[in-house]
């Protein structure tokens, strides 16, 4: 792959604790360790649709 390849920003911004396990999974996959945190991955559509499965708790940043 290309280190040129096109990436999102993603933050984590609300908390996961009265959420269901599955989302909870979702946001350590993306790498998420803290609240506010904020990662930046390839912009695929498996990343994109992780994003999409939880987008109450995640915001993509600019």
């Amino acid at each position: 792959m290309a280190n040129d390849a096109k990436k999102i920003k993603i933050q984590w911004y609300r908390s996961a604790i009265a959420t269901p396990e599955k989302h909870k999974v979702i946001v350590r996959s993306l790498g998420l360790t803290k609240l506010n945190q904020i990662v930046e991955r390839p912009d695929t559509p498996a990343i994109r649709g992780m994003v999409a499965k939880i987008p109450h708790l995640l915001r993509i940043v600019d």
